[in-house]
């Protein structure tokens, strides 16, 4: 991999109400990888959060209006698309994500071999591999995705992932609003980007609760499937309207 002093890169941390971790997940970023920049995007929290970074002089965006882990991360890929950032990281704010393994997640896409590369938790299988239900239901949307688009990915709700200047230019403007890191992978594979894995070894939740309970994973798991077949069917009557490009996927 190329050396990660020699590339203008970015680190995105959504953060909405992660008191009890956010403070805790900069300052590992920063001993660990001091060579990164950083940007926290504080999406209205309720609680403490932009109080302890403001107090602890850390760079963050404090959102005026609630937009949601899509949007909120929308405008970290418009920042750095805007500043020039070669590679943009996308890491939790809830302590899930070891930035130790930043240079496994940024090496493919370093490297020129893919344009997104997502961290996952289920290649070694090794450290934290969340519940059996949502396990169960990652299983059916990486399914989905590959009978979607053909691109077999594990963990495709993985939060933890780097993309290229390209791909941060193509979500800076494309970015699905609601739980978008499935949504993400169709729409990058479809438009004609590189998208793959690396392995990772995550942690449970630091502190603080899961906006996702066992109930609401069920909703989840419906509501990003049939996202996921809008979005497919949406995109084939774009195609359908005009020649097709050299090379696309059907």
């Amino acid at each position: 991999m190329k050396n990660l002093n020699a590339l203008k890169t970015l680190v995105l941390i959504p953060c909405y109400n992660e008191e009890e971790n956010i403070v805790r997940v900069v300052k590992r970023l920063k001993t660990v990888c001091p060579e990164v920049d950083y940007l926290v995007i504080n999406d209205c929290s309720t609680d403490d959060s932009a109080a302890l970074l403001k107090a602890g002089g850390y760079n963050y965006l404090d959102l005026p209006v609630n937009l949601g882990i899509g949007g909120g991360v929308q405008c970290g890929y418009r920042y750095a698309r805007d500043n020039g950032y070669a590679i943009t990281v996308q890491m939790d704010g809830d302590g899930q994500h070891d930035p130790a393994y930043l240079p496994e997640v940024i090496g493919p896409v370093a490297d020129g071999k893919l344009d997104m590369c997502i961290g996952s938790r289920f290649i070694t299988h090794e450290g934290f591999q969340t519940s059996f239900m949502r396990r169960v239901g990652i299983r059916f949307l990486s399914g989905m995705i590959r009978l979607l688009c053909g691109q077999q990915v594990l963990d495709v709700t993985s939060g933890f992932r780097a993309t290229s200047a390209g791909m941060t230019a193509y979500f800076a403007e494309h970015y699905a609003t609601d739980y978008p890191e499935p949504e993400a992978i169709l729409s990058a594979t479809l438009a004609g980007y590189r998208v793959g894995e690396a392995p990772v070894v995550m942690c449970e939740r630091q502190g603080g609760v899961s906006s996702i309970s066992s109930i609401k994973s069920v909703y989840y798991m419906v509501k990003v499937s049939l996202s996921l077949v809008i979005d497919r069917l949406a995109i084939h009557r774009v195609r359908a309207a005009r020649p097709r490009r050299k090379g696309e996927p059907l």
